[in-house]
């Protein structure tokens, strides 16, 4: 397991669903779309909470969009926590190889990206995206997390939610970057070897996993919503 972060970083909060199997989405990596109405509400409150959301380019290709925040409530309660209407929909591509032509792009919300010099030349001149955090290349081998939160946090974002893919997740729960986990699992079995899990990666020997304190649990129609605090974060990392 990575060095833990000595650098002030947001509070990151990973949301998530899968099968009762531990898989994300099936083996062909589509869309998952298998949890419920009340699953999707309980997202896009932890998404109303933060500042900025985080997720793959994997994600986004497999979606092709972003959840915005819709509700009225949710959208008051963030104007009087005197936050932006939408938080930044930061997306991480290495490559920047997205296409425009994805409804993200037409989404009411402010897009940010997490690339390479090279993945960020595509970009500067459109004005689709309203933040690119370019990453220099002594830092993406391996992918610095803690100086590339702390970016974020410099630019506002103290709250940042993360909602996958398995690849990002592994690398920021190696950095011991990850304070929060709201996992929900879904009743039904996916299968397959090929099929994503929420960490992905090399995965963890068990004397380095990290290890959890269930917070609160609990059950609606046969989801089952669970709030895990990641022990073994630094003190004070991430802290607002």
């Amino acid at each position: 397991m990575a060095i833990a972060p000595n650098l002030p970083i947001p509070h990151v909060t990973l949301v998530l669903a899968m099968s009762l199997d531990g898989k994300i989405a099936d083996a062909q990596r589509g869309a998952a779309r298998f949890s419920s109405a009340a699953d999707l509400a309980h997202l896009e409150e932890k998404v109303a909470a933060a500042d900025g959301v985080l997720f793959g380019g994997g994600t986004l290709r497999a979606y092709g969009t972003t959840l915005s925040v819709r509700h009225p409530d949710l959208v008051t309660q963030r104007r009087q926590r005197q936050q932006t209407e939408q938080p930044v929909q930061i997306v991480w591509s290495p490559s920047g190889n997205l296409d425009p032509t994805f409804r993200y792009f037409q989404q009411p919300v402010p897009r940010g990206l997490v690339t390479t010099a090279a993945g960020a030349h595509r970009w500067r001149k459109t004005g689709l995206f309203e933040h690119i955090w370019t990453v220099p290349e002594a830092k993406t081998q391996p992918w610095d997390w803690p100086w590339i939160l702390a970016q974020l946090k410099a630019a506002g974002i103290h709250h940042l939610a993360l909602l996958g893919g398995g690849r990002l997740t592994a690398e920021l729960l190696s950095y011991h970057c990850v304070q929060d986990i709201f996992m929900t699992v879904c009743p039904l079995i996916l299968g397959g070897e090929t099929a994503p899990t929420p960490v992905d990666g090399a995965g963890f020997l068990v004397a380095l996993a990290p290890r959890l304190q269930l917070i609160s649990h609990r059950a609606v129609a046969g989801e089952v919503f669970l709030h895990y605090q990641v022990r073994n974060s630094p003190s004070g990392a991430g802290n607002p």
